[in-house]
């Protein structure tokens, strides 16, 4: 069996605190931490939306990720250097923005675009997934202060959205994966679900060798599990910002 670093079970995940209300000037916020993974999520309000929803009687919501120089153990270069947001980057505020919008009614809050920004602060594995739970957290927030200010009349979220990642490691399946192991996987998958279990969005491929389809169950079963304590999570935290 796989020697994990703190001495974390196979199907343990690292340890997750959401902070709420994390940005002073945020409609909503938080800052969302599991294991050395730190991200920072904010929801901004906006009172205009799209183009492509003029004349339309609905909100919107989208999303910005990006990760600090020196999040990471090499300083990685600012988009505005490069004079464009790299490929990975756009890759998950897309996903962010699409696991949101799924659990959302658009029609609850007409004319306004709920801005989600992810920022990573410290990467250690993981930083997509811990990105999803906390905007999640973030934009619940910045609705709740919507309805508190009398803009928006009830909650647009029908159901709540979390994600986490889960590998093969040297024949071994681990969950929550930080870097050490998620560079060393055979097979890294990440699953998105709501609250009530429901699949969102699976991504992951064998990176080495191709798996049998009942593994994959295997994976499903045990995300579940991981995904029900961040839903408790997200809820304390939204609880204690009540």
């Amino acid at each position: 069996m796989m020697i994990r670093a703190n001495n974390r079970a196979a199907d343990e995940m690292r340890t997750m605190v959401i902070t709420p209300g994390y940005m002073k000037y945020a409609e909503g916020s938080c800052l969302i931490e599991a294991g050395d993974t730190k991200v920072i999520c904010t929801a901004s309000v906006d009172y205009k939306v799209p183009p492509f929803l003029k004349d339309k009687d609905e909100g919107w919501l989208t999303a910005e990720y990006s990760m600090l120089p020196r999040s990471a153990q090499n300083r990685i270069p600012r988009d505005s250097s490069k004079g464009k947001v790299n490929g990975r980057a756009q890759e998950i505020q897309r996903l962010i923005g699409r696991s949101l919008r799924s659990v959302v009614n658009f029609s609850y809050f007409p004319g306004i675009t709920i801005l989600i920004d992810c920022d990573v602060i410290s990467a250690d594995g993981g930083t997509r997934t811990a990105s999803v739970s906390g905007a999640y957290v973030a934009a619940h927030l910045a609705f709740l202060n919507l309805i508190k200010d009398g803009k928006i009349e009830k909650m647009p979220f029908y159901d709540s959205a979390a994600a986490i990642s889960i590998g093969i490691v040297n024949g071994e399946i681990l969950v929550d994966l930080n870097y050490s192991e998620d560079s060393a996987a055979e097979l890294d998958f990440n699953f998105i679900l709501t609250g009530s279990q429901k699949i969102i969005e699976i991504q992951g491929c064998a990176e080495r060798t191709p798996i049998e389809f009942d593994v994959l169950g295997r994976l499903y079963d045990l995300s579940k599990r991981a995904v029900a304590k961040i839903t408790e999570l997200q809820n304390k935290a939204i609880s204690q910002y009540l």
